[in-house]
């Protein structure tokens, strides 16, 4: 029996790490999908709860900011006039 040339080891080797990846391929469904699409869902849910705390804190921010105004407004007038 002759031995392998340069060329045979090259391509035994790709067709080795084409196995792998065609069997990684194959054995990546159930449990790797759902924990990713659990990950996405999760995700999801944090971006919608972040972009509702942002509205919120921007609501807060006008209201105290409406508060503030009115308050320095009525210290203005329940203040007399400088003499």
């Amino acid at each position: 029996m002759t031995p392998f040339t340069t060329n045979q080891w090259l391509i035994i080797g790709l067709i080795f790490l084409l196995g792998i990846i065609v069997g990684m391929i194959l054995r990546g469904g159930g449990k790797w999908k759902a924990a990713y699409y659990a990950e996405v869902r999760k995700r999801e849910a944090l971006e919608v709860e972040n972009r509702r705390l942002a509205k919120d804190g921007a609501e807060m921010d006008s209201l105290r900011h409406a508060a503030a105004k009115d308050e320095a407004r009525r210290r203005a007038v329940d203040e007399p006039p400088a003499v």
